[in-house]
């Protein structure tokens, strides 16, 4: 079998559970030299490019294996089902439901070759399907939350992912401490709105955060996103004073203009955004902290960025995530008027690219001479091995095997043009 995975961090975790359930029926990889029986493609559908990619993806696939089973899932598949399968070459289409059923349904085409169509309507989804798995990196990514409630003016992910549910802490908890049986040291908490978790099981963030610390093996967590209204203080002071949680947030704020904050339907304000950023400085000074930032939605006149675009500037950040605003059938945003011509687009992402890039170059040249602890992935041949600083800095050490897996401490040297930074191991 052959996978592709298009789209968010979440997909990937999700991608490698598939390949762990097929595993589980004698079903294997193929080595790069052998032509699949199966090739599953885990679609993303957050931008109109990213249905077009996904749509390249499974003809490129289906051109190059015309005799494999073809099977296609993801926020894609759940939102456009009946387009997927009208592509020539597609066997199976599998939902956000139907996809840990992965195995069962190409098993029964294994059968009859019957093409298949599974898709749960949206407002009935109802399943979490826990992830935890790894693929080929050192991390892990644990899933604790899936769907989301927000129904933001521009986003599809509501209908491809259903509504807000999670695991059990119980479950999550038991999950965590196979990691730790395996030897893993780092945890990314994944999920489609994380500061949700427990909406349905009475239980909330801070606990599951809580018990997560007390596992013995796990050396690292990394929240991979939380919306800036559900970052609560309590879970800013948790994370400062805690056992293995790094100084590092993710924190969602599409856009930097209140007036736009609100077409958007985003649960938050400028200034509520600032005060956490705030407070994340002042417990944690070492904090690396990203956001995602929307440029050229409807309504962001060319006044409404640049408040936007000096607001962000002057926040205390390390990494901007900049992406152009898509359209995006059965949306809210569909309703303002004032649309941004592409041209546009494409100029302010290179202006908050640009920005994005002095802020971290910015933070890395602070900590070049400095000592910090790094996880270390698996080398690959003579390529230098890479590992992430507690503080969310990517480095290059020499490649050792013994190395993998390990925390070790480096001196950052100096910083490369694709801002990585070069750096000596200390003490191995």
């Amino acid at each position: 079998m052959r996978f592709e995975t298009l789209g968010c961090k979440l997909n990937f975790s999700e991608t490698a559970t598939l390949g762990k359930l097929l595993g589980e029926r004698g079903i294997v990889v193929a080595a790069p030299d052998e032509l699949p029986d199966i090739c599953v493609v885990n679609t993303c559908s957050v931008t109109e490019l990213a249905d077009r990619k996904c749509r390249q993806h499974i003809r490129r696939l289906v051109k190059l294996y015309p005799d494999a089973l073809m099977v296609v899932t993801g926020c894609y598949a759940q939102l456009k089902s009946q387009e997927i399968a009208e592509i020539e070459g597609v066997d199976i289409v599998l939902g956000s439901e139907q996809k840990l059923d992965i195995a069962d349904y190409v098993e029964r085409w294994l059968d009859d070759h019957k093409p298949a169509v599974a898709v749960t309507r949206t407002p009935d989804i109802r399943r979490f399907s826990p992830s935890c798995e790894r693929g080929d990196r050192t991390r892990y990514w644990l899933k604790v939350q899936d769907g989301c409630d927000y129904y933001c003016s521009y986003c599809t992910i509501p209908m491809a992912r259903g509504r807000s549910r999670s695991g059990t802490i119980q479950s999550l908890v038991d999950q965590a401490r196979q990691v730790a049986d395996e030897g893993g040291k780092e945890i990314v908490i994944t999920g489609v709105n994380i500061g949700d978790f427990g909406k349905n099981t009475g239980e909330s963030l801070l606990d599951l955060l809580e018990q997560f610390d007390r596992i013995g093996g796990i050396e690292r967590y990394r929240i991979s996103s939380i919306e800036p209204d559900l970052l609560t203080d309590d879970i800013i002071a948790f994370c400062a004073q805690s056992r293995a949680f790094m100084p590092h947030f993710h924190i969602p704020l599409q856009c930097g203009s209140d007036e736009v904050l609100k077409l958007m339907r985003r649960h938050y304000d400028r200034q509520l955004f600032a005060d956490k950023v705030a407070r994340c400085r002042q417990l944690m000074p070492d904090c690396f902290i990203g956001v995602d930032v929307m440029v050229g939605s409807r309504g962001e006149t060319d006044e409404l960025f640049e408040d936007s675009y000096r607001f962000i500037a002057s926040l205390d950040l390390q990494h901007l995530h900049v992406f152009p605003y898509s359209e995006r059938p059965g949306t809210m945003a569909l309703r303002i008027p004032v649309v941004v011509p592409q041209r546009v687009k494409q100029e302010r992402a290179a202006r908050m690219i640009a920005l994005s890039e002095q802020k971290q170059r910015a933070f890395i040249e602070h900590y070049l001479g400095t000592v910090r602890p790094v996880l270390l992935e698996q080398p690959h041949g003579t390529a230098p091995m890479h590992g992430f600083t507690d503080n969310y800095i990517r480095v290059n050490v020499t490649p050792d095997d013994s190395l993998t897996n390990r925390i070790i401490p480096v001196r950052l040297e100096r910083i490369n043009d694709d801002l990585t930074v070069e750096a000596t191991i200390l003490n191995a």
